[in-house]
This record gives C-alpha cells, sequence and structure tokens, in this order.
C-alpha cells in the first residue's frame, strides 16, 4: 500500500523521467507540424546524452555539457535537414540513418576519449543539475519530496508553454502549421518553405538531443551505449498520442514517465511483488503501444513526410 511520502516520490520521479520524453517530443512536434518527419529523435538523443556527459566530466560544469548537447542534436538536425529538405531524399530513411549514424559516432568518440571505454567517466555530483526548491519546504515533508527536483523536470515544463505560445500564437507559428499544410500556398504568399523547414528541423534535433543531455546529469551519471533504450520512440508515440499538439504531448510524456516512476517503485523490496523485475520493467513500453492502439485516428499535418519540390507544378 502506497503512504504519503511514497506517493510524493512517485510525483517527484514522474516529473524527473517525464522531461527527457517532454524535451524530446516537443522537437518531434516542431519538425513534424512543419512537414518534416523525424524518426531520428532516437539517434539525436543519443549523441546529446554523449556530448553533454562528455563536456560536463571534462569541464565539470553541467550547464556547458547541456550547451554541447544541444550543439551536437543541432547538427544531426542540420544533417536531416540537408538530406530531406534540400536533397529530397526520403524521410523515414533519413530519420533511420541518424539513429544508426549517431549512437555509433558516440561510441567512437567515446572510445577515443576514455581509453577505449564504451562509457563516460561519471559525472562528478558537483556538474549534475542543480536541484529546485532545495529548503524551501520542512525536510522530508511531502511537498520537498515532490517539487525538490532537478531543474530538468522544470525546464521541459517551460519549454513546453514556449512552443504552445510560439505554434498557437506567433506569426511565426502560423507559418510553421501553413508550411505543414500545404507548402505550396505557402510558397504562393512568399513564405519561404525551405527556410521555415529548416529552422524547424534543426530545433528538432537540438530539442530532441537536450532531452537526451539531461539524462546523465539528472537519473544516471555517465554515457552508456543502451542510455537512451528506446526513449526516442516513445516520445515519437506521445507525440502521437498527443495528436500533434504540445500540451497534450506533455500530457501523454508524463503519463509515461508515470508508468515508468512506477515499475521502479514496485520494483523495491518493501512492497514483496513476486513479480519479475523484468516484467516490471516493460510497463512502459506495454503502456506506449496500449496507447497508440486505444487512441484511434491521429491526423498528422498534411504534408508531414511528403517531399515539397517548388519546381514541380
Amino acid at each position: 500500500m502506497l503512504n504519503a511520502i511514497d506517493i510524493s516520490l512517485l510525483i517527484s520521479a514522474t516529473l524527473t523521467y517525464s522531461a527527457p520524453l517532454i524535451l524530446a517530443g516537443m522537437g518531434s512536434v516542431i519538425s513534424e507540424i512543419s512537414g518534416v518527419t523525424n524518426i531520428g529523435i532516437e539517434g539525436q538523443m543519443t549523441i546529446g546524452a554523449f556530448a553533454c556527459a562528455a563536456a560536463a566530466v571534462l569541464t565539470g560544469n553541467p550547464w556547458i555539457g547541456l550547451l554541447a548537447g544541444l550543439l551536437a542534436g543541432a547538427i544531426f538536425g542540420l544533417l536531416h535537414a540537408l538530406a530531406s529538405i534540400t536533397f529530397k531524399a526520403d524521410q523515414t530513411i533519413s530519420g533511420i540513418a541518424i539513429n544508426l549514424l549517431a549512437p555509433g559516432l558516440a561510441v567512437y568518440i567515446c572510445k577515443a576519449l576514455f581509453n577505449g571505454s564504451t562509457q563516460t567517466r561519471p559525472v562528478a555530483l558537483s556538474g549534475k543539475l542543480p536541484m529546485l526548491f532545495e529548503g524551501v519546504f520542512p525536510d522530508n515533508s511531502f511537498f520537498d519530496y515532490v517539487f525538490k527536483n532537478y531543474a530538468s523536470a522544470y525546464i521541459c515544463l517551460i519549454i513546453a508553454l514556449f512552443m504552445w505560445f510560439l505554434l498557437s500564437k506567433t506569426q511565426l507559428g502560423l507559418r510553421i502549421r501553413a508550411i505543414g499544410e500545404h507548402p505550396r500556398a505557402a510558397a504562393t504568399l512568399g513564405i519561404s518553405v525551405f527556410k521555415v523547414r529548416y529552422f524547424c528541423v534543426i530545433l528538432s534535433g537540438a530539442l530532441a538531443a537536450f532531452g537526451g543531455a539531461v539524462i546523465p546529469l539528472s537519473t544516471v551519471s555517465y554515457f552508456f551505449p543502451s542510455i537512451i533504450s528506446g526513449q526516442g520512440f516513445i516520445a515519437i508515440a506521445a507525440v502521437i498520442f498527443g495528436k500533434f499538439k504540445p500540451l497534450n504531448t506533455v500530457l501523454a510524456c508524463l503519463l509515461f514517465g508515470f508508468c515508468k516512476s512506477l515499475s521502479l517503485m514496485l520494483g523495491n523490496p518493501k512492497f514483496d511483488l513476486t513479480v519479475s523485475a523484468n516484467l516490471l520493467s516493460m510497463i512502459p513500453y506495454i503502456i506506449t503501444l496500449a496507447a497508440l492502439l486505444l487512441i484511434g485516428k491521429s491526423h498528422a499535418p498534411a504534408a508531414s513526410g511528403k517531399i515539397y519540390d517548388p519546381a514541380k507544378g
């Protein structure tokens, strides 16, 4: 039976484990809304996690680590934009290529930097993200457990609100949505389809990498090859579950983060469950599949995944 402290810890863990999903989900949303499918979220999260962990270990500064992760993701976003927008390659194939290239490159550079090891050294405690609201509430109280969390838990919510505002309340957001629905009509109004899509896809890569980057600075302390372990695909599923809307995507990510936290909590020996830990670890993925089966129709923007060629009539 869960007591008040267990519930508070569950809420806190949900925020912690949802943060990478929310950030990656926002990256997927803005790319999809602009009409470019980004299947490479998983790979971009991986390269972001490595770049951040390596930079944080070598400099001892978590903010430099986050900046390195963002830059690495932006570079892979640019590669995806070059392939799918400029060279008009199939967007799904380009994304799959990134999912293969980015983790391989991360492991290769990791071996070069850390004496042949596929893991970075652990990030020092001083190099982790700061804990917000520490000391605000009485120690070991319900609200202390709930709100005392890594900065990433709150940064992701701020970015999600910004993404909602950008896409719903600004002229740029209107242009992004217009391009995602009918790029040729948007072009006749003087909107540069290529420039807007480049912006969105590069930002998508940076946000996905940001999602990967917060992991070694919060839930774990180092990079290893399986650090992402499907979270990029769960983020994409959350976007579909959220019907390609930022705030709905946040709710879906919170659901998946809750399932992850619940599976870890139920694995605690205090609950004395006779269920295999491997079965418990499957809960987030089972919920992901169930959500996609139950959501019904989720309509992507009309031009999503379609190649835009201004030379064709």
